[in-house]
């Protein structure tokens, strides 16, 4: 057996393994596996170890992963690619191995393994045990672990699962640009409609909601296609309990372009008529059917309706009504051009549905965290939602855009969730702090920042988390910058956080009253706090003083990918 480090592939490699697999139809092709590569990084914040799925031969192995002897899991690893869900086909504590399945190009899969730890390891600790059982070096393995942020196993499958669901629909997507190619040549004397299938999928992105889409394509349609009226219906999409604060609808909605010839009940009667409950294919009904005795809706004379879906996921309904000449008839092209505009369509909002659903799951992080942080001093029960609202506020009154706001709330609900590694004895003190106690609490600040610098959604908060307690003098930590070199959110945040920690009892003493912190802020203008923040805070105070009387549940929105 070589030695594990020499089966690591270099970056060089890869190109060349890949490219000559590609050649052979064998694997996928080196902008596949990037882009492979890319996504997980960004769900899990770690590199991936990739396997062909056929043969359990390694296709590329980062060097952040620790190095192993993986020709032992071979076997395992082909058993895995056969199967769907991920699986941990590892479990040595404090090391757990996770493999995901995933399609890939000609029906072959890839399958991504990384380690993770799953609690906190010292350097120096012995795993000589563990590393034997996984063939990896006891002192790397070691080293290794040290420098890894633990995870369980419950998020690592939720968030495999979504990385899943992601990429099926990436390889959809680009099935679908394939078809599109093909049909060009079916389409040549219709420019028209290829360019409107190009114009659609220059439009997908996360941070346009499916019926902002529905209206391009349905305008888009209307140029091309011999149809009076245009429809799409979007079904009602379910909340969760508990879930975030998106616009969610509550019932169907109608979109239309031309002399649309029913409403939305009318729409769905027809659908059923038509035996949509059982359709996977478009719906056509020309003349022969629309003047039977039983037709339900005696204004449409022709009409063609595909589904907007997204594997098992049913997100509505495209139409187009009436042909332009009375007794003409929708056919094929009619029904391909649809069925294209409709599967884009599906995929863009099984694609938010995704999104929704990591931001579900980071919501629940969020909460998590907060609710440790109260749990871990309560007394304090409340103070990061308080400070979040606050700080909002703050920085609506300073001229903040919208995704900023979303940061700094954000930041106010974790700015302290380094606390969670302060010892309670310090933390729940009823006096005054020694000098090594008040070191001692000082480090929550840099907690917090290892805590959270590997969930890549919330990398706009670290600078916050950091340094919240920087002064405008430069006296503050943990890296004593000054003025304008503390991040402006983070200088929202610390106003926002003297306001509450001021104005709540405390089991040592009462709340200071508003004229005495009013005195504190103007005195600490230009020395501890940011005189322009402090200028918004007596602008606001009253706003302020109302949302600190307030109890709000915590509310999370993700930055949306553009």
């Amino acid at each position: 057996m070589e030695p594990v480090d020499q089966m690591l592939i270099s970056e060089r490699a890869l190109l060349t393994t890949v490219a000559t697999a590609a050649g052979s139809g064998s694997a996928p092709d080196h902008a596949e596996m990037a882009e492979l590569t890319e996504l997980l990084r960004q769900a899990f914040g770690c590199q991936f170890v990739l396997f062909d799925g056929r043969t359990g031969e390694t296709a590329y192995a980062p060097h952040e992963q620790p190095s192993r002897d993986w020709a032992l899991r071979a076997e395992l690893i082909r058993e895995v690619g056969r199967r769907d869900p991920p699986e941990f086909i590892d479990d040595e504590d404090p090391f757990l191995v996770l493999a995901i399945p995933l399609a890939g190009a000609r029906d072959n899969p890839t399958v991504a393994v990384a380690t993770f730890v799953t609690r906190s390891i010292e350097p120096d600790v012995d795993l000589s045990s563990a590393a034997a059982a996984l063939a990896m070096q006891a002192d790397e393995a070691s080293l290794w672990a040290s420098r890894q942020t633990p995870h369980d196993a419950d998020t690592l499958c939720r968030i495999a699962e979504l990385v899943q669901n992601q990429w099926r629909s990436r390889l959809r997507v680009a099935e679908l640009e394939e078809e599109v190619s093909s049909l060009s040549g079916n389409l040549s004397e219709t420019y028209e409609e290829i360019s409107l299938l190009y114009r659609l999928t220059q439009k997908l992105k996360i941070s346009a909601s499916d019926e902002e889409l529905g209206l391009i394509a349905l305008a888009w349609l209307q140029e091309v296609l011999p149809a009076t009226a245009l429809a799409i219906q979007f079904a009602p999409l379910a909340q969760e309990d508990g879930s975030l604060d998106h616009s969610v609808r509550a019932k169907p909605v109608l979109l239309s372009r031309g002399d649309c010839p029913v409403d939305d009940e009318q729409f769905s009667t027809l659908l059923e008529h038509l035996g949509s409950a059982e359709a996977n294919r478009p719906l056509v009904a020309n003349r022969t059917l629309t003047e039977q005795d039983d037709w339900p809706c005696p204004r449409v004379r022709q009409m063609i309706a595909v589904s907007l879906a997204e594997g098992e996921n049913l997100f509505g309904w495209l139409a187009a009504f009436n042909h332009h000449h009375e007794d003409a008839e929708f056919g094929t092209v009619e029904a391909s051009l649809l069925s294209s505009v409709a599967a884009i369509l599906g995929i863009h909002s099984g694609n938010i549905e995704l999104y929704r659903q990591q931001s579900e799951l980071m919501a629940g992080i969020v909460r998590a965290l907060t609710s440790a942080i109260d749990a871990k001093d309560p007394y304090t029960c409340g103070h990061s939602d308080r400070v979040a609202r606050v700080a909002v506020r703050l920085a609506e009154e300073l001229g903040c855009d919208a995704e900023a706001l979303n940061t700094t709330y954000l930041s106010g609900l974790l700015h302290d969730v380094g606390k969670i590694g302060i010892s309670d004895s310090v933390l729940r003190k009823p006096g005054k702090l020694t000098d090594e106690e008040y070191e001692h609490i000082k480090t929550h600040s840099d907690i917090g920042h290892r805590i959270l610098r590997d969930l890549v959604k919330l990398e706009d908060v670290l600078p916050v988390v950091l340094h919240h307690h920087e002064s405008w003098d430069g006296g503050g930590y943990p890296n004593q910058l000054d003025a304008e070199r503390i991040p402006l959110l983070a200088r929202i945040v610390a106003v926002a956080d003297s306001f509450d920690a001021m104005g709540s009892d405390r089991p040592y003493r009462k709340g200071m009253p508003d004229e005495k912190i009013d005195q504190i802020f103007r005195s600490g203008a230009g020395q501890q706090w940011d005189p322009e923040v402090i200028d918004a805070f007596f602008r606001t105070r009253d706003d302020l003083r109302r949302i600190a009387a307030e109890q709000q549940a915590v509310q999370v929105n993700l930055p949306v990918p553009k």
